[in-house]
């Protein structure tokens, strides 16, 4: 410790890594506060609610009060999880946005025209449609949401009490051919509200802003029946998006060279290089990682369901389940489980190697690293119980807080959420205590810290703080429904993107520089140099790249320029993992006997999923503006979604689980890395089989279809009907990616042989014969 604390020493005057720093926190001031800014012009510019909606009689069509009570409908159905709202959700089922919109428009048409000829719309001649379509499109884009009274003509007046009914009568009955299971959470009268609150989303897509010729969502959805099309800034900043990048790479990439990939000669600080005896707490951390399997074996089970529904939305295999396993919540556990397992892994691997990395640990960690995953399991178990309760309409007055908020990705009822963030801050709160297990260490590590000399320890730390607050933002506001879309999707982002582009990547990319100084790869200096610079540019690109979720849910235009610029940034980090996870396996295979081979090929696997994933599939191509416009919805999403999630951060997840274990067999227990490797290979395998049998023959002719029909097309019934061999070929990929979790499941139970204690070890074969070195 005497040396790892010399060049601990050493390293705090390296000049680099000073301004690198220095850099690092003008830029986290700078970038927060910016994305403060935005979201006060965000609450500004979001789309306003007309205390009345009235025809040119003066009755009333609809009220605030009935759209904001559909909006509480909405999330209590958990419609979020069936399709999607201005995009955002569920690809299963409709875009609620751009079907409603187009029905719409298809009655006031047919209003328009009986007003006019007594005649329907298919009876009239060629000028006489083209003349009613123009009239439909003044009509609707002529709605001004900015006055208190919004009067609306009397054909759309007409054509929202007839559309109403319609939304109100689907939502409370089976329509299994479409995959739909009724809203058992609502009734007639909350089913209307529902209608009220959809019929409003479309309208903000087609009226316009005052005094521009842009709706509330710029123009989005694409279609061309009411006149939506791209408007010229998104054109505009795409052109300029795609220029900079290109300079941006350059100057990365020249900065990265001259600083960062010189020859490492500094100091070595291989604190985890020997392995220690494994500390009481140290020992209990088996349960989470076998959560860790348990759950992601969850996770290919119920979206191997969900699969099957895409391609026989009937039944499973004849057995009508849409009865009481609905497709909403079942993508409500398939999304969730990744944030629990992923989750866990990181808290289990944090936990565990905390006291390694301090050499101890204080009095009570253990029991408070047991306390811990009980409290963890309850709120996960109890979330998934209120989830099904609240969807199933057995929990009706209390569904916000026990049930299901119907939000994507945070679906949890708000005492749950609650709970999850406590876990999360006693998380940050337990590794605090094992860093520095000591008042004189914790005094001497403030020091250094509010002093400037910043150590990757404290960064490690910091980013766990960093996860804790960030996940807050997703209860805002605390007690109560947000009664705009806009804002509550606005604050839902900073959870499912700046959680995870930001805080995760910050967790990531802290993490892996320790790992690789610790077991002697890399200096610390060069380590704390290359962390500091991809933190940097995580979050110059992750915290106002968060805007490119927001260009088209009624959010300001300010988006379009800021999402753009900054979510391209968001690449840069992404080039150097790759250039550095080479780097890393050179040095590996020139390291002679390492011994976190397993764990490095999860990890660097990491680093080239997130390139591809994140970057290529996600920041270098979608989150460009006119791409954007027409992809948004599709499955290219989800193809983007599946690879970055799995194959960044769940990889990564289990590489430090394998790292951990392999660090508890220490010298004594064998270690063996044939059925890991083996498993990582089938996770690759099944994410390429995805990508070239389900994602891109099923995305790509669907972008086509948004492009040549309009969205509500793509989305449609009709389009998925036609994709139905292609939606059949997800199983090959399910059933290979299943194999590798299978595999890894196992492994994990037989390396946990080290930590578990002696009445798991008699469950397993040759326990008995092996319980003497486990207690060692």
């Amino acid at each position: 410790m005497i040396a790892a604390t010399s060049v601990n020493d050493r390293s705090g005057k390296d000049p680099v890594s000073n301004v690198l720093k220095w850099i690092l926190l003008a830029v986290g001031i700078v970038t927060f506060a910016l994305l403060g800014w935005t979201t006060d012009l965000t609450y500004k510019a979001s789309p306003p609610f007309p205390d009345r909606f009235v025809g040119t009689d003066g009755t009333l069509v609809m009220s605030a009060a009935d759209i904001q009570a559909g909006k509480a409908g909405f999330q209590k159905a958990d419609l979020m999880d069936y399709g999607s709202l201005y995009g955002m959700g569920s690809y299963f089922g409709e875009d609620y946005t751009a079907s409603n919109l187009v029905r719409l428009a298809t009655l006031t048409e047919a209003n328009i025209a009986k007003a006019r000829t007594g005649k329907a719309v298919a009876e009239l001649t060629a000028e006489e449609q083209a003349s009613v379509r123009a009239a439909m499109q003044v009509e609707l884009q002529g709605i001004d949401l900015s006055q208190s009274v919004a009067v609306l003509p009397d054909a759309v007046a007409s054509a929202i009490a007839t559309l109403r009914d319609e939304i109100a009568a689907a939502l409370l009955r089976h329509d299994f051919d479409k995959g739909w299971t009724q809203a058992y959470s609502l009734d007639e009268e909350s089913a209307a509200r529902t209608a009220d609150f959809l019929i409003y989303s479309s309208l903000t897509t087609v009226a316009r802003r005052p005094g521009t010729t842009v709706s509330w969502t710029q123009n989005w959805p694409f279609e061309p029946l009411v006149g939506n099309a791209p408007t010229t800034s998104t054109f505009r900043w795409t052109w300029i998006s795609f220029c900079f990048t290109f300079f941006a790479f350059g100057a990365v990439l020249f900065i990265y060279e001259r600083y960062l990939n010189g020859p490492d000669q500094a100091p070595m600080d291989p604190v985890l290089a020997k392995f220690a005896p494994l500390t009481p707490s140290q020992r209990r951390i088996w349960k989470y990682f076998l959560v860790v399997a348990a759950v992601l074996l969850l996770q290919i089970l119920v979206g191997s369901i969900m699969a099957h529904y895409y391609s026989d939305r009937t039944s499973f295999y004849g057995i009508e389940v849409d009865r009481f396993l609905p497709f909403n919540f079942l993508r409500d556990v398939h999304i969730q489980s990744p944030i629990v397992w992923i989750g866990l892994s990181w808290i289990g691997a944090g936990l565990f190697l905390a006291p390694a990395i301090s050499g101890g640990e204080p009095k009570g960690q253990g029991f408070l690293v047991d306390l811990l995953f009980w409290v963890t399991l309850l709120i996960v178990v109890g979330a998934l119980a209120g989830n099904y309760l609240g969807i199933m309409g057995y929990i009706r007055e209390g569904w916000f807080w026990f049930g299901n908020q119907g939000l994507s990705y945070i679906q949890l009822g708000r005492a749950w959420q609650i709970g999850f963030f406590a876990g999360l801050a006693i998380w940050s709160l337990l590794v605090l205590r094992a860093l520095w297990p000591s008042g004189a260490k914790l005094a001497a590590a403030t020091r250094q810290f509010w002093t400037g000399r910043i150590k990757l320890e404290h960064l490690i730390w910091a980013s766990t703080v960093n996860i804790a607050l960030l996940y807050a933002c997703g209860m805002i506001p605390l007690t109560g429904i947000e009664k705009s879309f806009t804002i509550t999707d606005f604050w839902r982002w900073w959870v499912v993107h700046l959680w995870v582009e930001q805080s995760f990547e910050f967790f990531a990319a802290a993490i892996s520089a320790y790992l690789l100084m610790a077991v002697g790869l890399v200096s610390r200096q060069l380590a704390e140099r290359s962390v500091y610079f991809e933190l940097i540019l995580i979050f110059l690109g992750g915290v106002l790249g968060t805007g490119h979720h927001l260009y088209w849910a009624g959010a300001p235009g300010l988006w379009v320029p800021l999402g753009t610029m900054f979510s391209f940034i968001e690449v840069l980090p992404l080039v150097l993992l790759v250039i550095e996870a080479i780097q890393h396996h050179r040095l590996i295979k020139t390291h002679g006997d390492f011994k976190y081979g397993l764990a490095y090929i999860y990890i660097i696997g990491a680093a080239f999923w997130n390139f591809v994933g994140a970057g290529v599939f996600g920041g270098g191509t979608l989150n460009a503006p006119l791409v954007n416009y027409y992809e948004h919805g599709t499955f290219l999403t989800l193809n983007h979604a599946h690879t970055a999630l799995f194959g960044a951060f769940g990889l990564l997840g289990i590489g430090l689980v394998y790292f951990c274990l392999r660090y508890a067999a220490g010298e004594i227990h064998a270690f063996g890395e044939t059925v890991g490797r083996w498993a990582f290979w089938l996770y690759n395998g099944g994410l390429v089989l995805w990508i070239l049998f389900n994602f891109f023959p099923i995305g790509w002719p669907q972008l086509d279809a948004v492009y040549e029909h309009g969205l509500a097309y793509a989305r449609s019934q009709a389009f998925y009907d036609g994709t139905a061999f292609w939606q059949w070929m997800r199983f090959p990929g399910d059933v290979v990616f299943a194999l590798g979790a299978l595999l890894m499941a196992w492994d994990f139970i037989v390396k946990s042989r080290p930590l578990l204690p002696r009445f798991a070890l008699r469950l397993l074969p040759g326990g008995r014969a092996r319980q003497p070195a486990a207690a060692e």
